[in-house]
């Protein structure tokens, strides 16, 4: 490797790549956090004012800040979004892609798109790449990339420089080994953001990893923050049921939002309120708890999923995410079976270790280097000959004699193993106060976490003994749209073909989820969508999209509760499924699964599953709530008290706005109870002086909604 070129200005960059790609730039950038924002803007405005250039971009998530959709929106979110995004630079291409006002020289290809934000934008839809994640890295090089691009930590100046990936090692690495391997020219760039988490272990490279290295101040930013959202009761009791299913000693994957942080929540309640915790799970479980897991972590659990989330963090914080994983399979593969029994370095061990074969007599120092590296053997220990040296003291290298054996253990073993992994991730995105603990962690905590290859974390194949190892009793779990009363389920697209998000990871862990003997993949939704079509069920007779097959269906969970349908006939799955969806659509659900023949002719949904209904729901668990383990915000918000009133006003007035029933209502009793909004709630909306009929009916509602 040769020292990369040091480039202290954003624009300098530009003019390098510009010189040194002949031809079409196809410009392969992270998703999320990890884009270098102000080069790929300023590489966009120089190809946008070039119609000789063309730019094509490969990437994923696309983070825009919060712009209100309308007058009312706008006003309450500029300072809002001011404060919590700070000087975050939006990506001008996915403003004008957005906006519909992409130049024609430029193109966007994503595979995983911000939930919602593109359907019906015509470039979006036809630039989406579906894939799964670990194909992402082979269909880069398919696109033609010749420039890779990300923003990276560093810490240290000069020679003492040393870089990080921080939240996105994910397909680099796999990127460069197909490239070079298939001879294709690469040309990449890291750009310093010194607010990104300096990560060690999988994420840490030297700067001779890039080709360029741009140091301008102008690459340091605020990273983008979306605030925690609002747990919903439903959240809840999805994140109650699935957390039930949890295996002490076992490993976790969830995701981003609501539901991941309402998981997060009943882990930790579970955890700390034994007692609580069961008389809630009673109140939500019509057929008892038998096969719910409801015991303390006593061992804890590894975490392993393609996004390290704030939920995460916060169990890591409550010393729920502890369980260390280390990377040997030999090792992993003993503490598994108790041929080791802990993380203590004792005689044992080092006899275990020779039992198995996996060190030899006398040590080499391929032994040593192994040993060292997990902390069984001490630092400075060393091969000298037919003899071991550590600080001038000497033993004979021969563990098969009594006498040396017990001279190695007494003056040269270690304490603890080292080098233990409790949370693998592929990238990271989080609020303001995630980054800013990953940012001050001690050293030894943060070591603790590894940022790592996609690859690694979303497949088994390649160092699949010791992945197996590692991820014992796993549970996936995953989000969807839409179930089928088969089982399968639409996670990515509408059946009109517009694309929501994206496939993402989901189809790996589902994979890995039947090829691990005892993981288990659970597929979570909330019973019923309500949009301006109305309140629709969101398990179906059919969908004209598919996600995941219904061949890989296995657990199924809504806020009613749990399907387990692995292994089932079709007609025990349709029942299975009804149980736990909405009661307003059941008696539908029941006469479409007769009509195609897939439920006898008598049969009638038990009356125990009868009262699945959102006011039941809430009954149940409000309570909860006021007792202060099942907050709106378990892990904090962003906005303020008063913000919060308001948009919880701003809500339900937008949802009254689609439903012209409601709107109706809500219009006659605001009118009649003649509510006054607070004036300073008034003065943020740009209320406080309604100078039109509209401004006036507005400001009512939106009094008589708080």
């Amino acid at each position: 490797m040769t020292a990369p070129l040091m480039i202290d200005s954003i624009e300098a960059a530009v003019d390098h790549v510009l010189d040194t790609v002949v031809g079409d730039i196809v410009l392969g950038i992270p998703l999320a956090i990890g884009k270098p924002n102000t080069f790929v803007n300023a590489l966009y405005r120089r190809i946008k004012a070039n119609p000789a250039r063309k730019l094509r971009i490969i990437t994923a998530l696309s983070l825009l800040k919060p712009v209100g959709k309308s007058e009312l929106e706008q006003h309450f979110l500029d300072p809002l979004v001011e404060r919590v995004f700070g000087d975050y630079p939006d990506l001008e291409y996915a403003k004008d892609l957005r906006a519909h006002a992409l130049p024609p020289n430029i193109e966007v290809r994503e595979f995983f798109m911000k939930t919602g934000d593109y359907l019906g934008n015509d470039a979006a839809q036809q630039g989406y790449i579906s894939t799964n994640y670990t194909f992402v890295a082979r269909d880069m090089a398919v696109q033609g990339m010749n420039v890779i691009a990300q923003a990276v930590g560093s810490q240290g100046e000069g020679d003492t420089l040393r870089l990080s990936m921080s939240s996105n090692p994910d397909v680099i690495f796999e990127v460069l080994e197909k490239m070079r391997a298939a001879g294709q020219p690469l040309l990449t760039i890291g750009v310093i953001n010194r607010k990104m988490p300096f990560m060690p272990n999988g994420a840490e490279v030297s700067p001779d990893f890039y080709d360029m290295l741009v140091k301008d101040p102008a690459g340091t930013h605020t990273l983008f923050a979306p605030p925690n959202n609002r747990v919903s009761t439903a959240d809840y009791a999805i994140g109650l049921h699935a957390s039930s299913l949890v295996v002490d000693g076992g490993t976790l994957q969830i995701g981003i939002g609501s539901l991941g942080d309402a998981i997060a929540q009943a882990l930790i309640v579970r955890d700390r309120h034994g007692q609580e915790y069961r008389r809630i799970l009673e109140s939500l479980c019509p057929d008892g708890l038998d096969g719910r897991e409801l015991g303390r972590f006593d061992e804890g659990l590894y975490g392993c999923s393609e996004m390290f989330v704030n939920g995460f963090l916060k169990l890591i914080e409550a010393g729920i995410i502890r369980k260390e994983v280390f990377n040997d399979t030999v090792l992993q593969q003993m503490l598994n079976d108790g041929r080791i029994a802990d993380a203590t370095v004792t005689p044992q061990m080092l006899q275990a270790l020779l039992d198995a074969g996996r060190i030899s007599t006398p040590l080499t120092e391929a032994d040593i280097v192994f040993l060292q590296r997990f902390g069984i053997l001490r630092a400075g220990v060393r091969r000298d000959g037919s003899e071991l040296e550590l600080d001038g003291e000497r033993c004979t290298n021969d563990l098969l004699d009594p006498n040396h054996f017990e001279q190695v253990c007494g003056r040269m073993l270690g304490t603890r193993l080292a080098g233990g992994i409790f949370m693998t991730g592929g990238f990271f995105l989080g609020p303001g106060d995630f980054y800013e603990r990953l940012r001050t962690m001690p050293p030894q905590e943060l070591a603790k976490i590894d940022m790592t290859r996609i690859d690694f974390i979303n497949q088994l194949y390649g160092q699949g003994d010791l992945k197996r190892a590692q991820r014992r009793k796993a549970r996936f779990m995953n989000t969807t749209m839409i179930v089928t009363l088969l089982g399968a389920a639409a996670s990515d697209a509408l059946e009109s073909g517009q694309v929501v998000s994206g496939v993402g990871g989901q189809y790996n862990f589902v994979a890995m989820a039947h090829a691990l003997s005892d993981a288990r993949l659970l597929m979570m939704l909330r019973a019923t969508h309500d949009n301006k079509d109305g309140l629709r069920s969101s398990i179906v007779w059919n969908y004209g999209n598919v996600t995941i097959p219904r061949h890989l269906r296995d657990i199924i969970i809504t806020e009613y509760g749990i399907a387990d349908v692995r292994g089932q006939p079709d007609g025990e799955v349709v029942k299975r499924l009804i149980a736990v969806a909405d009661s307003r659509f059941q008696d539908e659900l029941v006469q479409q699964a007769k009509a195609h023949g897939k439920l006898e002719a008598g049969y009638e949904v038990p009356e125990r599953y009868r009262n699945n209904l959102p006011e039941a729901l809430d009954g149940v668990l409000h309570p909860w709530a006021d007792a202060g383990l099942l907050p709106p915000f378990p892990f904090g918000t962003d906005l303020t008290a008063d913000e919060l009133k308001i948009v919880g006003a701003l809500k339900k007035l937008k949802h009254a706005s689609e439903h012209p029933g409601e709107l109706l209502s809500v219009a006659l009793k605001s009118f009649w109870e003649g509510k006054e909004a607070p004036k300073a709630y008034l003065e943020r909306l740009g209320l406080a002086d309604a100078h039109s009929f509209k401004d006036a009916v507005i400001r009512m509602l939106f009094a008589g909604n708080l």
